[in-house]
This record gives structure tokens, sequence and C-alpha cells, in this order.
């Protein structure tokens, strides 16, 4: 079994982290999407590897991180990464976020951008207001009695029916990722969500970056990665024929398009 390390946050949150490849590669970070764990990479870690030193984390309030009081703020979930990266002694690394994880790469990208190297964004967006959208959502998780009725809304969010219809593995691995979170956890990362605006800082951006849309993706719409590629300087735009997480969707296309940009030269 892989073994997972631990690191401290200058705020004291517990981050846990996994490391896969040689060491001598270039760093790639991964960042996953709210309600996961670093586990929703296991798809990619292998080809990934082959190529960088790959460090997936579970982010606050998920997986084997702890859990601290929220309402989280985008800044601080930024500043976890910059964190481990001194952690790990490295100055800069490329950065592969996805949903929630996109958005701590616009973050990075625009306050941080010493610290990034190649940048891909994928399925996310600058701005998911107004922010009383996620009043009802923040309020209702934290009274309901268990995660089921939240795990099964995300589901629905993230997979296309014929995958939710059939007794498909993926589908299950990510519900038991659901129905595990910490309410607290998710309560948390929504409200750092919730006061993000990143729409303009954007333009700012001068990192390479590739942005990753789902052509039916119901959270992060695809014009919403339209609107970031259209914004940053140069970024490149791929459309995927996937809901909301396209790594799972199309985990062979997904990979092939990451490794091509990195790889470019």
């Amino acid at each position: 079994m892989q073994e997972t390390f631990y690191f401290t946050t200058s705020d004291g949150a517990r981050i846990a982290y996994r490391l896969n490849g040689d060491e001598t590669r270039p760093l790639l970070v991964l960042s996953n999407s709210i309600g996961t764990t670093l586990h929703m990479w296991d798809a990619q870690v292998e080809a990934l590897s082959r190529h960088f030193r790959v460090v997936r984390y579970d982010a606050r309030g998920h997986g084997a991180s702890s859990v601290p009081a929220g309402p989280y703020t985008m800044r601080r979930l930024s500043e976890d990464v910059i964190e481990l990266l001194d952690t790990l002694g490295v100055r800069r690394a490329h950065f592969l976020g996805l949903s929630l994880g996109g958005i701590v790469g616009q973050w990075l990208g625009v306050h941080a951008p010493e610290r990034i190297d190649h940048l891909i964004l994928s399925n996310t967006s600058p701005f998911l207001g107004p922010a009383g959208r996620f009043d009802a959502s923040i309020a209702a998780v934290l009274q309901a009695d268990d995660m089921t009725e939240t795990a099964e809304q995300f589901l629905r969010n993230w997979f296309p029916a014929p995958m939710l219809d059939t007794r498909n593995a993926e589908v299950a691995r990510f519900r038991d990722m659901l129905l595990t979170t910490n309410r607290h956890g998710l309560a948390g990362s929504w409200a750092a969500v919730q006061e993000t605006d990143l729409r303009e800082d954007i333009a700012r951006m001068t990192r390479p970056t590739l942005v990753i849309a789902g052509q039916y993706d119901t959270v992060t719409a695809a014009s919403h990665s339209e609107a970031i590629a259209e914004t940053i300087p140069g970024a490149k735009l791929l459309t995927l024929p996937a809901v909301h997480l396209a790594n799972v969707e199309f985990p062979r296309e997904f990979v092939d398009a990451v490794l091509a940009f990195l790889l470019a030269r």
C-alpha cells in the first residue's frame, strides 16, 4: 500500500499527500474537485508519473486531511499548495486542477505565478456566483442526517445518465468518497467558492495555460472554460464530450492532452 505523508500548514491544518515518480523529474501537482480525495486521480497517476514527480493531496476538510473550522477562503486553500511546495523544497511546479482545484490554480496563476510553471485548468470557472446561490446548499449539508442526499446530487452533476443507471465501478468509487466527506469540510470549501470572483484577475496571468472543458458540464459550463481561455493570454482550449469529471469519463484523452501540453517544447 502506498505511503501517505503529512505536513502541517502555517495555521495548523494537517494535509495528507502522496508522491509518485522519480524525484529527479519536474513536479506536477494534482488538485481535486470538492467532495473528492486524492484518489480521484488514480487512473492518471501511472501515465503522468512516467514523466513527472506527481504529488496529490487531500484538500483541507477532505479525505485524510484535517477538518479545520470553516468557512475557508480561496487564498487559504491556495496557500496550502504553496506550503506543500515549500515542504517538498520545490520552487516551481506544474499544476493541474479540476473544478475547485482549477479555481485554486487560477488563484495561484494570478497571485503566485512565480511558483507555477505550466497550468492546466479543467472543468472549472473563475466565478460561480451570485454568492447567495450557495447558502441553501451549505445550510442543507450542515443540517442533514448524513451525506446520502448530497452525494446523489453531486453524482447527478458529475456523470452522464448512462453511467448512473448502471452498476458503474467509477460512480460507486466516487459515491464512497462523497459519503465519507466531512460535511464541515464540504461547507467550508463551498464558502471559499462562494466568495471568489477571478473573472477580471485572470487577464493578468502569464503562465502557459491549457483549459479543458466538458461539453455537457452542468456545474462549470463549457462557456466558463471558453471565457477563461479567451481571457488568459495565449491559453489553449480543449473541449471533451464530458460532464464534470472529464478525467474519469475520458481518461485516455484527458491524460494524452495533459502530457502533450506539458511535454511540448
